[in-house]
Order: structure tokens, then sequence, then C-alpha cells
């Protein structure tokens, strides 16, 4: 009875997979259908009930490999491939229209029939949703490759190198003065910066121009807030009557650098958020709240410039500056903390954030993990943010009018004041 019982639950298993092939395969074929809505039935090569019996055939071909012989598979995938390029040829007679996008559709529509029934039914439909999306989505992906630069591409192209390429392959293991430069670890927090940076480079390149001034500033963080305040402080100075919406997008630029240190946590040493969320939230608050009353006492139909992005999202060579900053950095604090204590990691914090919060940042997280107390981490990180601030209060100063620098320093030194006192008390 045992026996009859597992060979029934076995085959109702069966059946239920090979019900899911064919859900894979009408979902590929709804899109594909759709596509060819206005064409005559005995018009279209594949539709949805096509497309179904491919995701079903697919199936099949899985349970006679496994049930009768291992060659039902590769035969019926080449009997597929036979039929399209059949089909495919002779429309050509009619139609000039060398696209193949159809044909590979049907080929992965077979394989997700396999793979719903021989491997993972949830594998098989993440990958027929995907590729259903990516078939209805034609037009707007042509149109993201035809807004793409030269040189964005290859930034592109160099973060998967520096990512899936390099990454893996560099040695994970403790080198150094007291053993705190892993080369896989400080390689990793370089392509995190670097990650991060590319998001918010693209998004400010494809929506803030339409978004406006606050979205523009919001992913300015993100990519380079630095960049944003000089260009924003230039901007004031020549169009003062505008300067309340320069002013609130530096300061929403400079707010977003807070969530950003964050992430680092997060991703780095999530042992460190409860100390450091505090004084981070608010930082946030007080330079985004008065950024959003300043934009809303002089909101108007006004439309800033975004920052000229003719710079490369991700240089290598500056990939690699950063990753000796660090380098430099978590040597430096090794010796300091040693030498000198928490004053001097205070100090290496004070000095290095004037140029990169970032470096300083990531440091003083990854030291955390190293008998760095979380207090003096979290300190120190607050500090460097607040001598990198203040270096943007001094560049909206020097560069912009007097009424922008008033409106950026005022928030600024009360945000850094409130953060330090937070994380001083804790």
């Amino acid at each position: 009875m045992d026996d009859v019982a597992s060979q029934f639950l076995m085959a109702n298993q069966t059946t239920f997979k090979l019900a899911i092939a064919l859900l894979l395969g009408a979902i590929v074929g709804l899109e594909r259908g759709w596509g060819a809505r206005e064409q005559k039935s005995g018009e279209r090569i594949a539709g949805i009930r096509t497309f179904a019996l491919i995701g079903l055939l697919g199936g099949i071909s899985a349970v006679l490999a496994l049930e009768v012989t291992v060659w039902a598979f590769p035969v019926l995938l080449l009997s597929v491939v036979a039929m399209g390029l059949v089909a495919y040829s002779e429309r050509l007679e009619h139609i000039r229209n060398f696209s193949i996008t159809g044909l590979v559709g049907m080929l992965l529509t077979f394989c997700f029939g396999a793979v719903a029934v021989a491997v993972d039914p949830v594998i098989a439909t993440a990958a027929a949703v995907v590729t259903a999306i990516i078939l209805d989505n034609k037009q707007e992906i042509h149109g993201w490759v035809h807004k793409l630069q030269a040189h964005e591409l290859d930034a592109a192209l160099k973060l998967l190198l520096i990512s899936v390429v390099m990454l893996p392959l560099l040695p994970n293991q403790p080198l150094g003065p007291g053993g705190v430069l892993n080369p896989r670890e400080i390689w990793w927090m370089v392509v995190l910066i670097a990650s991060i940076s590319f998001v918010g480079y693209f998004a400010m390149r494809f929506a803030g121009a339409r978004k406006g001034i606050l979205f523009t500033s919001l992913f300015a963080g993100l990519s380079s807030s630095t960049a944003l305040t000089l260009h924003f402080s230039r901007q004031s100075a020549k169009n003062p009557e505008f300067h309340p919406q320069f002013a609130a997008g530096i300061l929403i630029a400079c707010g977003t650098m807070f969530p950003r240190i964050l992430l680092y946590c997060l991703v780095i040493n999530t042992a460190l958020l409860p100390s450091l969320i505090w004084p981070v939230v608010v930082m946030t608050v007080l330079l985004y709240v008065p950024a959003l009353i300043i934009w809303k006492k002089h909101a108007g139909q006004f439309q800033v410039s975004q920052p000229t992005l003719t710079q490369n999202p991700l240089d290598l060579s500056s990939a690699l500056v950063f990753g000796l900053l660090l380098t430099a950095i978590l040597v430096l604090g090794e010796f300091l903390k040693t030498g000198f204590g928490d004053a001097g990691i205070y100090a290496l914090a004070a000095a290095s954030g004037v140029a990169d919060v970032d470096a300083i940042t990531l440091s003083l997280t990854r030291m955390s993990n190293d008998g760095l107390s979380m207090n003096v981490a979290v300190l120190g990180i607050v500090i460097a943010a607040t001598a990198n601030n203040l270096m943007k209060s001094g560049i909206a100063w020097a560069l912009g009018n007097r009424q922008t620098g008033l409106l950026v320093a005022v928030p600024m030194v009360c945000s850094l004041g409130a953060g330090l006192l937070v994380a001083w008390l804790q």
C-alpha cells in the first residue's frame, strides 16, 4: 500500500509540474500574442496557444528524459528549433524582419517547461516572468540604449569587471599590521561605493532633469553631493533671485549622505546600527525639514539645470585611488588607535572627513569589527560627516551669494551640532 501511495503522490506532483509548465508557456505566449494581436489568424508564427504547448512539451521532454531515455530532451529541443527555423525562414519571404527574439523566446519557453518539471518550478516561474517583462518592454529598453552614452556603457562594463571578475580573485585573509588589511574586503567596499555612485548617477541622468531640483539633489547625494554643492553654489551667484531653491537642493544632497552611511553599516557591520541610527536620523531630519520648508515657502515654476554629467560614472583609476585611500586609513587608524587611543581616531576622522566621508566611514565601520569600540566608531563617523558638511557649507558661502550661504549654514550647523551631541551622550 505504501508503494501505491508513493507512486500516486509522485504522479500528482508530476501532473502539477506539467500544469505549471503549460502556464509558464501561456505567460510568455500572452505577451507574444498581444504584440501580434492585429495580425490575422494564421499570420502569426506563434501565439498564446503555441507557446503554452511548447512549455508543456518542454515539461514532457523532462519526464521522458527521466523515465524513458535521456535523449528525449535534446531530440525534442532540436525539433522545436527546426520548426522555428522553418517558420521564420518562410516568413522572411513575405516580411523582411530579421529579429530572432521570437525564436529565442520559443526555446526559452521549452526550457522553462523542462526546468519546472526536472529542477525547480520556482526558478522556472521567475525566469518566465522576467522573460515576459523583457519581451513586453521592447520600446523602453531600446529607448534606454539610445540614451546611453559611450562613457556610460564603459562605466557599466567596468563595474562588472571590478565586481564579478576582480573581487573573487582577491585573497580573503587578514594581512598587514594587526591583520587589518583584507584585500577582498577592501575591494568589496570599493565595489559598494562604486555601485551606489553608479545608481545615483543614472537616477539623476535619466529622471533628475524632469523631476526638478529636489529629485536631482536627492540622487546627487548618492553620486556626489560635493559636485552638486559646487554647481548650485555657482548657479546661486549667477541667479541670486533663486537662491532659496539652490540652498534647498544643497541641504537635500548633504542630508542624503547620512542614510548612505547607515547603508554602509547595514552591509558591513549591523551591530553598529543601534548606536549610529539616532545621530544619523537627527542629522538627516534637521537638514531635510528646513530644505522642504525653504522649498515650499519659495516654490515656483523655476527649474534649475542639473550638474553636468560629463564625467565617467565609474573610473577605474578613481576606484584604485579610493582603494589605496581605504588601505591607508585602515593602517593609519590601527597605528593611531595603538599609539594615541580614541583621540587619534577622532583626529583621523576629522582630517579624512574633509576630503572624503565615505573612505573614513567604511574604515571605521570595518575597524569596529576588529576591536574598535562601537562608541568610538560612531562618534568618529559623526565627526567625519561634520567635517565634510562644514566644508560644503564653506563652499556654499564662498562661491554662492550671502543668502545661499546663510540658508545652508544655519541648518547645517544645527544638524551637525545635534548629531555630535546625540553621539556623545550615547
